[in-house]
């Protein structure tokens, strides 16, 4: 929790401020995430301040934001594969709060982090929070501005596919939500506080093993989860 609310401080997400009038702040709540690897374990902690009961045409206007579809993740391990350079996995540290909003939205003090000189004060966002509806969109947006203006070029079909071809170097950038697939050099996303996980092995579901010989994807794990949920694990003889 504190590492997000300093995360929060060093990207100026919010001000804090007499409540206005005739606004009805946005309350917040904390939620826990477990990010897991391809073996179930859990490789990363995670605690999120999301914004709650935001209303359209108040809180924010337009909410659309592009997402990865299971059919261009294939297409980009083939392209990987194909230029024969292995794919990295990012975590973006409070992805969202990097995303610039245009609406005036007001939310309640996190709870257990109350000011105690001013309690009843609220927060004005200068940057979306996980909560509100309109975070991917402004996320995406601000991604997207700075890849373009790093020299990448947007996919004319998949909008959330990225590539720079630099000296005969090529480094390709995909985004989903708060992570990040890229294959390349990493050095052209600095803009950004991240945690490199390593190889890209698990995503959305699926297992992937990229090797000299090529790059295999497999849903042991998914498939050993479905026989475990309905009591199919060990076989009868």
């Amino acid at each position: 929790m504190h590492e997000e609310l300093e995360n929060f401080e060093r990207n100026n997400v919010w001000d804090l401020v007499e409540p206005p009038p005739n606004r009805r702040p946005i309350g917040t709540k904390w939620v826990f995430k477990n990010k897991r690897g391809e073996d179930g374990m859990v490789v990363r902690n995670k605690a999120r301040l999301p914004g709650v009961s935001s209303k359209e045409g108040i809180d924010y206007e337009e909410t659309f934001a592009p997402v990865a579809r299971l059919e261009a993740i294939r297409i980009l391990l083939a392209f990987a594969a194909s230029k024969g350079f292995k794919l990295q996995q990012i975590d973006v540290k409070s992805a969202f709060p990097n995303g610039f909003i245009e609406e005036e939205v007001y939310v309640r003090q996190p709870p257990g982090f109350e000011s105690a000189r001013f309690p009843d004060r609220v927060y004005k966002l200068r940057k979306a929070l996980y909560g509100p509806k309109q975070a991917p969109r402004a996320w995406y947006a601000r991604l997207k501005s700075f890849l373009l203006k790093s020299g990448f070029v947007m996919g004319s079909v998949d909008k959330t596919l990225f590539l720079l071809s630099r000296g005969g170097d090529t480094t390709i950038v995909r985004i989903y939500v708060d992570d990040i697939i890229f294959g390349g050099s990493s050095h052209a996303l600095r803009e950004f506080e991240m945690s490199l996980m390593g190889e890209l092995r698990f995503f959305l579901g699926l297992q992937i093993k990229q090797g000299p010989e090529g790059t295999f994807v497999h849903q042991a794990k998914y498939t050993r989860d479905i026989l475990k949920k309905f009591d199919m694990g060990i076989l009868n003889p």
